[in-house]
């Protein structure tokens, strides 16, 4: 869909055209609220992934405190030793 070295900003998008495409003239509720829970998850994962699981670093990374990652991690039924 995306060349890899597309800005993310790019690729949502290209996704969220996608999208309003498919609704072929339906009008979408809470789509803000969709959207935030489309990329929240995958978003955790890969900072899980690329810190290595270690939930201080992964974090940092993300502008957030330890705890409401923590949070965030229980909210999307992931657990810290997942293997992301």
């Amino acid at each position: 869909m995306n060349p890899p070295n597309t800005p993310l900003h790019e690729a949502v998008r290209a996704a969220l055209e996608h999208y309003w495409r498919t609704l072929e003239g339906d009008e979408p509720r809470d789509l803000y609220a969709l959207v935030l829970r489309e990329v929240e998850r995958p978003l955790l994962e890969c900072a899980m992934r690329y810190c290595e699981s270690n939930q201080t670093r992964a974090a940092a990374c993300l502008g957030i405190n330890r705890g409401t990652l923590r949070k965030k991690l229980r909210e999307h039924g992931l657990e810290a030793d997942a293997g992301y």
